[in-house]
C-alpha cells in the first residue's frame, strides 16, 4: 500500500512533470474504479488543464482549471505511470489521461480496489474518508499539542490508533511500525498505558520518520515514476529474524488478519501483564 513517503513523493513528480498540461483524451478501461458516471467522467475531464496536485493522508488531489478536483484513493495496489503511447499498458489499466505534453498518465489498480472521484471544492466531504478524517500527518497543524489532544480519544493498541484515518491521516502498516520502533513503543500496547513521556516521544518519531524517509523514496522516483514501493531503508517493517539495528536482538513478526507487526521483544517492551492477542504469531 503506498503511504505518505511514497505519495508525497509521487505528487512533487506529477507537479513538475504534467502541471499545466490539458488532458486531451481520456479513455476509461475499467470504469469500476470511478465513482462518477463513465460519460460524465470522460466529457469533464477531457480539454481540462491539470494544475498543482496536493495530497491528504492517501488520498491524491488533482486540481483542475474548472475547479473540478480529481481524487484518487489507490488503496493497496493503485500505481500510477507517466509514459509515451506506444509504451505497453499494465495489466489492468484502468484510465488513461492522454496529456498535451505527448504522454499518457496511466493508473492500472491490479486488485481493482482503489477508487476515483471527481468533485468540487463544495463536494469534497462526499468522499468517502474525508469527511471523517483526522489532519493530514505531515500538516503543520498538527503539532504535539493538537496530537495530545487527539490521541486521547481514541483507546486500544496503539498500532491500530496509528493507522485509523479518524486520529490521523496518511500513516500505513510498513510506516507505523517504523515509528513504534524509533518511539520504542510495542505497537499492541494500550494507549491508556502510555505515558506522557511516551506520547511525546511517539510525535516526535511520527515526524522524524517521515521526514527521513520521503527523501529516499523522492530519490527513486526522480526521473520517472517506474517504482514498486521502495522498502529497503525501513528498518523493522518486515525485517523478522533479522538483528534489530539498534540493539542486535531478533525482530519479531505478528500476523494478525493481513497484517504483518514487525518489532523489537527488546526495544519495544509490551506492558507488564497485557498479553497480545492475534491470529497468528511468528517469531
Amino acid at each position: 500500500m503506498p503511504e505518505v513517503p511514497d505519495l508525497e513523493s509521487i505528487r512533487k513528480f506529477f507537479n513538475r512533470s504534467i502541471s499545466g498540461q490539458t488532458v486531451q483524451r481520456v479513455d476509461t478501461l475499467i470504469p469500476v474504479v470511478i465513482r462518477v458516471p463513465r460519460d460524465e467522467f470522460v466529457r469533464l475531464v477531457t480539454g481540462d488543464t491539470l494544475g498543482e496536485v496536493h495530497r491528504h493522508g492517501k488520498f491524491l488531489l488533482f486540481s483542475l482549471a474548472s475547479g473540478r478536483i480529481l481524487v484518487v484513493n489507490p488503496m493497496l495496489t493503485g500505481r500510477f505511470s507517466l509514459v509515451p503511447p506506444e509504451a505497453k499498458k499494465q495489466p489492468r489499466t484502468c484510465f488513461v489521461l492522454a496529456l498535451s505534453g505527448g504522454l499518457e498518465l496511466r493508473y492500472a489498480d491490479q486488485r481493482v480496489m482503489g477508487r476515483v472521484y471527481l468533485v468540487t471544492p463544495e463536494t469534497l466531504d462526499t468522499v468517502p474518508q474525508m469527511a471523517d478524517s483526522g489532519p493530514d500527518v505531515l500538516s503543520p497543524e498538527l503539532t504535539e499539542a493538537v496530537f495530545r489532544q487527539r490521541i486521547r480519544r481514541f483507546s486500544g493498541q496503539i498500532k491500530s490508533i496509528l493507522v485509523n484515518h479518524r486520529f490521523v491521516a496518511g500513516i500505513g502498516n510498513a510506516y507505523s511500525d517504523e515509528i513504534l520502533w524509533e518511539a520504542r513503543i510495542h505497537p499492541y500496547q494500550k494507549r491508556t498505558q502510555l505515558s506522557d513521556a511516551d506520547i511525546g516521544r511517539l510525535y516526535k518519531a511520527t515526524r522524524d520518520v517521515l521526514a527521513w524517509a520521503e527523501p529516499i523514496v523522492a530519490g527513486k522516483m526522480a526521473e520517472s515514476l517506474d517504482y514498486s514501493e521502495w522498502r529497503e531503508h525501513l528498518r523493522v517493517h518486515r525485517r523478522g529474524g533479522q538483528p534489530c539495528p539498534r540493539c542486535g536482538s531478533t525482530i519479531s513478526e505478528i500476523t494478525a488478519g493481513q497484517r504483518i507487526t514487525s518489532f523489537c521483544r527488546t526495544c519495544q517492551p509490551l506492558a507488564a501483564g497485557q498479553e497480545i492477542r492475534t491470529s497468528l504469531s511468528r517469531l
